[in-house]
């Protein structure tokens, strides 16, 4: 009987590991898209800013990152409004590890725009397609595609990552398994159940991601076919 409690606390601690990781893929891919957008802006004053933080949260260690989140969020939002509004560890997680991740993701979506030849641009100028369509229906999927791999990694890095804030107080996977190894002195199974967890997170991702990637294979021989 105790033993399916552990398991339970264990399945719920999973739980709120996928929540975590999810919600900081999802955000940090929004705030990836801002970066990337404002390092290639021809306009300095929004180019400098971007790329110095993107290369301060690059720079610090992502424990730091974490940490300061937490601890100082309190302190910037008190000297902002005036108020002591202090944000849940889940919350400063989230915010902390999509931070992290978009830093690096910005770098993989700025290169693979890049590597989508101006060709594809012009032809479509050239066919009377407004920039914006372009952009979505010619650049945006060969984009993707060069991205694929390069994002893919950086989720792997992200999942892993969010054992991190179990110094904050957020229970999730790793954390839940080092309190039951301890409670129970079968740290083994505990901890290699919390590793098949992740184990097997990692493999539906992957497989998730090579139907993407068909996808925009697909997509993109076409837009290549369409362009020539």
């Amino acid at each position: 009987m105790a033993l399916s409690g552990y398991a339970l606390t264990l399945l719920e601690a999973s739980w709120v590991t996928i929540q975590l990781s999810f919600a900081s893929v999802a955000v940090g891919l929004a705030l990836a898209v801002l970066f990337a957008g404002g390092e290639m802006s021809r306009y300095r004053v929004i180019a400098w800013p971007t790329t110095a933080l993107v290369t301060v949260l690059r720079g610090l260690p992502e424990l730091l990152i974490v940490l300061f989140i937490f601890f100082g969020s309190t302190q910037v939002l008190f000297m902002i409004t005036g108020e002591f509004i202090e944000l849940s560890p889940f919350i400063s997680g989230v915010i902390a590890l999509s931070l992290i991740f978009a830093a690096y993701a910005a770098q993989t979506l700025r290169g693979a725009l890049k590597a989508v030849s101006n060709g594809q641009r012009e032809a479509a100028s050239a066919l009377g397609i407004s920039k914006h369509h372009a952009f979505i229906r010619i650049v945006l999927p060969q984009a993707v595609r060069h991205a694929l791999p390069g994002l893919t990694n950086q989720w792997l890095v992200l999942l892993k990552d969010t054992a991190l804030v179990s110094l904050i107080g957020v229970t999730d996977l790793l954390k839940q398994a080092q309190l039951t190894a301890a409670a129970t002195h079968e740290s083994f199974t505990w901890y290699a159940s919390a590793a098949a967890v992740y184990l097997v997170i990692t493999l539906i991702t992957q497989r998730f991601v090579k139907v993407l990637d068909k996808k925009y294979s697909v997509q993109d021989g076409n837009t290549q076919g369409a362009s020539a």
